[in-house]
């Protein structure tokens, strides 16, 4: 079993130097634009280029963030990006959207490309879809429990990543729209303004929309027994001292030592730690939030935090060979891949002791203050002749310094003959987008009559439905779909398909995988995040049927975009803002209090409802509904009603009225279709 590589988060130059000393195998980190901590200090391109190359000399690989979803107006600026980090000889680009997949395959195909946590790979379908398509690494949802993560593992073969050591976002990442829609600040464009982090209630409960921060430790042992091939460190937007305590703690885990869990704790931890979704034990232990001790524990451990990374750590192993004849010496450093030889002065005779091998290795071996230790030394001398220990100690300085130098030389990657091509802009040819529903329940059915398609989890659908409604059924797929639960549902979904169901719609990428295996039409959804031309091409490759674009695109940005494939949106319903493994009404109150009819309350004591599905898994939605009855939205080929807790008259009226062109009375939301998002 080859062991897993250390993978830190670096935020900036400081962060950079922290987590290379302390054992880090390979970093993360932002480039200038398109990264999801937008708030770091990131690097520019000569920084970056910098940043490469003090890392190559040293050992260690760079992974690039480029993991937010981008717009078509930034098409062209994702182009100088992709450029900047090729040329900067960085060893691996992290992706969310698919169009930056698409560039970097096409235009520097020898840059590995990883998906990001924001594609959210949660079970086996997607995992072996983002494979297919070319993926060279997954990260693991943070949610699963170490049996499933060994069941994904064992499903795919090329290199899984998992998050062992920091923060714990309440959704599933990629599926977690609640900054953007209470504030505009997207976290799928890198810019969260974590509003989960207040106070929110679940009755008398407070902050229950915090978790600890996770610390899996104790469990790296396990997890590289399971395939795990990499152990990621959240956090590029904490200080060095954090990065250093992170990664020194990770590597003498990993080395199966102790190591200073109340330092880690000190310098940051939100209640303490958990590893309770490892452990599949989802509970109320699993929440917590910045106490006042908290933010003032990191005061007594900055300090020894801080010396693990003043010096220069023994990292790469050399090989040295002195030489030295009558007229000249030379020393010749070697790692096995680079070779540096370095000329002394002439040899003198010796008056009273000649240089023998072992006074040379005593000098030469002094590799203090570099990254490098020796491996082996040998030595060819001549009796009789000697040289001075200050001569000794600048051939080896010379000699290790163009090594270090020459290990750090950028290695662009080669560019190949491929431009995205500008959008030509698709207009439907219907005079108004049909109107499609997506009922929660199967019992909320009603004016059939007035939809082209009705969409309905998958768990509510039965013979008798798919017999009355046909071709016009649509089968939901859970956003989220943990492998605890994958073979149940695909029981279910088979029968389903053999009594005639047609079409599912998936919102996450899994469903693409799950659609096409079992021989189903598949209708992309808002969860794909779809939000621009190049990502739309892709789709149509996958011979989606439709596509609902995301919601959190303008609509001028909806009306600009290219592609063949069939289009819309959604512009009715409480949207869901998160998906949630551990549901903190269950954790607080318990499911029997709730009754399918719970919510929290935000600190302004608004209440936000939960949506539960049959996989225990929770759609945290909005407070009021999304209502664009009146706009314009022509040049769409659909729309969709989405309701959740609406009953059947509630439905048949924002039927009624969106057929109508009327603007609602009631309290409601334009969301992000009319108001800029950063």
């Amino acid at each position: 079993m080859q062991t897993p590589e250390i993978l830190s988060p670096v935020g900036g130059e400081e962060q950079l130097i922290a987590a290379v000393r302390c054992g880090a195998n390979a970093v993360y980190l932002g480039g200038q634009n398109f990264n999801a901590r937008r708030n770091a200090a990131n690097f520019a391109e000569t920084d970056l280029t910098k940043a490469v190359s003090y890392c190559h000399a040293r050992g260690v690989k760079v992974y690039v963030t480029v993991n937010t979803i981008v717009l078509d107006a930034e098409l062209s600026a994702l182009e100088e990006e992709a450029d900047r980090i090729a040329q900067s000889g960085a060893d691996a680009v992290i992706i969310q959207d698919i169009a930056v997949l698409r560039l970097f395959q096409q235009r520097y195909p020898t840059l590995k490309r990883f998906a990001s946590t924001q594609t959210a790979v949660h079970n086996v379908d997607g995992a072996r879809f983002l494979e297919s398509v070319g993926f060279d690494n997954i990260v693991l949802a943070r949610e699963l429990s170490l049996e499933e993560i060994a069941t994904i593992c064992a499903s795919v073969s090329i290199q899984k990543e998992a998050f062992i050591h920091g923060a714990h976002c309440m959704s599933v990442s990629g599926a977690c729209y609640l900054s953007a829609m209470l504030g505009g600040r997207s976290g799928n464009r890198g810019l969260c303004a974590q509003p989960c982090r207040l106070n929110w209630t679940s009755g008398d409960h407070p902050y229950a929309l915090s978790l600890k921060d996770m610390s899996l430790l104790p469990h790296l042992q396990e997890l590289a027994k399971a395939g795990v091939n990499s152990f990621k460190i959240e956090g590029r937007m904490k200080r060095p001292e954090y990065v250093a305590a992170a990664t020194a703690a990770c590597k003498l885990a990993l080395e199966g030592k102790p190591y200073d869990a109340e330092s880690l704790r000190a310098v940051f931890s939100r209640s303490g730690f958990t590893d309770g979704y490892l452990a599949a034990r989802r509970d109320g232990q699993m929440f917590g939030y910045r106490t006042k001790e908290d933010v003032t524990g990191a005061d007594g451990v900055l300090g020894s935090l801080a010396a693990l990374y003043r010096n220069e750590t023994p990292l790469v192993p050399v090989d040295l060979h002195f030489k030295l004849d009558e007229t000249h010496a030379t020393l010749t450093v070697s790692d096995g891949a680079h070779s540096i030889t370095t000329e002394g002065g002439a040899p003198e005779r010796a008056i009273h002791r000649a240089l023998d091998k072992e006074n040379a290795k005593k000098n030469l071996e002094k590799t203090g203050g570099t990254p490098f230790f020796v491996r082996s030394f040998t030595a060819e001398i001549t009796d009789g002749y000697t040289m001075p220990a200050s001569a000794l100690n600048a051939m080896r300085r010379e000699a290790l310094d163009a090594l270090l130098e020459l290990r750090g030389q950028p290695q662009p990657h080669k560019r190949e003959d491929y431009e995205i091509t500008a959008p030509a802009r698709y207009l439907s040819q219907r005079e108004k987008p049909a109107l499609w529903a997506r009922f929660y329940q199967k019992d909320q059915i009603a004016c059939t009559d007035s939809f082209e398609k009705i969409i309905l989890p998958a768990e509510e659908i039965d013979a008798e439905l798919i017999a009355a409604l046909g071709d016009q059924l649509i089968a939901q797929l859970p956003t989220v779909l943990f492998p605890e639960d994958e073979p149940a549902f695909d029981v279910k979904l088979e029968a389903l398909a053999s009594q005639g169901l047609s079409a599912v719609w998936a919102n996450n990428i899994y469903g693409i995988n799950l659609g096409k295996r079992l021989g189903l039409t598949v209708h992309g959804g808002y969860g794909l995040n779809c939000t621009n031309t190049e990502a739309v091409r892709f789709y149509e490759t996958q011979d989606l049927a439709s596509l609902t674009l995301s919601f959190e695109l303008s609509m001028n940005a909806i009306k600009s975009l290219g592609g063949t494939i069939s289009r819309g949106i959604v512009s009715y319903g409480s949207l869901p803002l998160m998906q949630l493994r551990n549901c903190p009404i269950k954790a607080s109150i318990g499911c029997a209090d709730c009754g399918q009819n719970g919510a929290l309350t935000d600190r302004m004591h608004v209440r936000f409802p939960v949506e539960c599905d049959h996989y225990r898994t929770v759609a945290l939605l909005n407070s009021v509904p999304l209502d664009i009855a009146e706009r314009n939205m022509r040049g769409l080929d659909h729309q969709i009603l989405y309701f959740t807790r609406e009953t059947p008259q509630e439905i048949s009226a924002v039927t009624e009225r969106f057929i109508a062109g009327e603007k609602t009375d009631e309290p409601h939301t334009t969301g992000l279709y009319y108001r800029p998002l950063l």
